[in-house]
């Protein structure tokens, strides 16, 4: 008898939309469109009849050169089922996913990135028929390929705290985008956030003092000392709408959160009490923003961004003329729009009687140095006052916490 060939069918259907960039197809330039193995052989080594054999199809999309990034790589098999499916880059990297319950269909979990060369192996097994003389089950492996196209424009992420630091109560994981993103649902669904600890929590998008979107996640209520938290943004491959371009890659960080304290600044008697677990550590006398105009400190509950040391200070660059240009020591920012915790012995006979800088909380340079040395970024500054020139908004540095939990849930794009 001769050998019969296959039946196996491959339809591969690409996407109607194909958008043209550069990519490196020559990853791939060996490979066949679609292949499938030679004429498939019974158990015991014979061949099936061909009148036994039932035909597969196999089909899978995308296929094709420059097609649009963005999508999962779907496979489904007619007439038999999948037994597995490997779909991999020009690097060896793999997009893992799922089959069906019925094996009829494989979906992968990952999205098809921009300017990569993928390859797709599928194993299909079908069960012979009763006509003719052979009985039986029969394997074949089917091939595919595509390319998708380069990004034509890639967004950016700026994200803190970074990988490995220890935080305080207050902070948020916060991500800096460098372009504007308008499918900001696709987007929050790649953001993940795991706790040792199941805390809850909530993603919220808002305005960076930038002008830049941004998107921050913060718990319910303070964290708990501790606490180990995971980001992954598994964005690679991810559009991010309009003209915000594509996602290239993803970003973990790792951080924990420190020891419990609260700095508690009393503008109205002009003292700051740094409480440690529930306990007062140290009162200081300090000086806050000038009563009245654009010199006042704000209020409300500021997150130490930063301990940046000794800086240059020039009023110039918050918008307030010509009113200082000066080293200073000790300094801990507090808000993007320059107020800062730091050393301020030119207005020391200020300290605890009066309000008299410009809009920063100053304090003794040897107060500075020791309260330096015990606070962390992460920790919550809670600032009252009635002199004060409003709240600290969620985007001026870390304001998130002068938002109610209720609103700032309905901040999610997912809500």
């Amino acid at each position: 008898m001769s050998r019969s060939s296959s039946r196996t069918r491959v339809i591969v259907h690409a996407p109607n939309r194909v958008r043209a960039a550069v990519v490196v197809a020559a990853l791939l330039a060996p490979l066949a469109a679609c292949s499938s193995s030679p004429s498939p052989s019974a158990p015991d080594g014979k061949n099936v009849p061909k009148a036994a054999v039932r035909p597969v199809t196999v089909t899978v999309t995308p296929k094709g050169e420059r097609v649009p990034a963005g999508v999962p790589v779907r496979v489904t098999a007619s007439g038999g089922r999948l037994t597995s499916v490997t779909v991999t880059d020009a690097e060896g990297h793999r997009l893992a996913g799922k089959a069906a319950a019925d094996g009829r269909s494989w979906v992968s979990a990952r999205k098809s990135v921009p300017g990569a060369a993928y390859k797709v192996t599928a194993t299909t097994r079908t069960e012979s028929g009763t006509t003719g003389t052979g009985t039986g089950t029969t394997t074949t492996t089917t091939t595919s390929t595509f390319t998708t196209a380069a990004a034509d424009k890639v967004n950016k992420v700026d994200w803190r705290p970074g990988a490995g630091a220890t935080v305080g109560i207050a902070q948020p994981i916060s991500l800096v985008f460098d372009n504007p993103v308008r499918n900001r649902a696709e987007v929050e669904k790649q953001l993940r956030i795991t706790t040792s600890n199941n805390t809850e929590g909530s993603w919220g998008w808002i305005t960076d003092y930038s002008g830049k979107d941004r998107v921050d996640w913060r718990p319910k209520s303070y964290w708990k000392p501790g606490t180990r938290i995971t980001l992954n943004a598994e964005l690679n491959g991810t559009d991010s709408g309009a003209a915000g371009g594509w996602f290239v890659r993803d970003y973990t960080s790792r951080f924990t959160i420190g020891a419990r304290q609260i700095v508690k600044v009393d503008l109205d008697n002009h003292q700051l009490d740094l409480v440690r677990d529930g306990r007062s550590v140290r009162r200081i006398p300090v000086s806050g923003g000038t009563p009245g105009g654009d010199r006042r400190s704000w209020r409300g509950t500021a997150v130490l961004m930063a301990k940046e040391g000794t800086i240059n200070m020039n009023s110039e660059t918050v918008g307030l003329a010509n009113a200082y240009d000066k080293m200073v020591d000790f300094s801990m920012r507090l808000t993007w729009s320059g107020m800062y915790a730091h050393a301020a012995p030119w207005n020391a006979q200020y300290f605890g009687n009066t309000n008299h800088s410009s809009g920063c909380i100053g304090m003794s340079d040897a107060n500075a140095a020791w309260f330096y040395g015990q606070v962390r970024p992460g920790d919550p500054f809670e600032i009252t006052g009635k002199e004060t020139k409003g709240v600290v908004a969620p985007g001026n540095g870390f304001g998130a916490w002068n938002v109610s939990w209720a609103e700032w849930r309905g901040k999610s794009a997912l809500r």
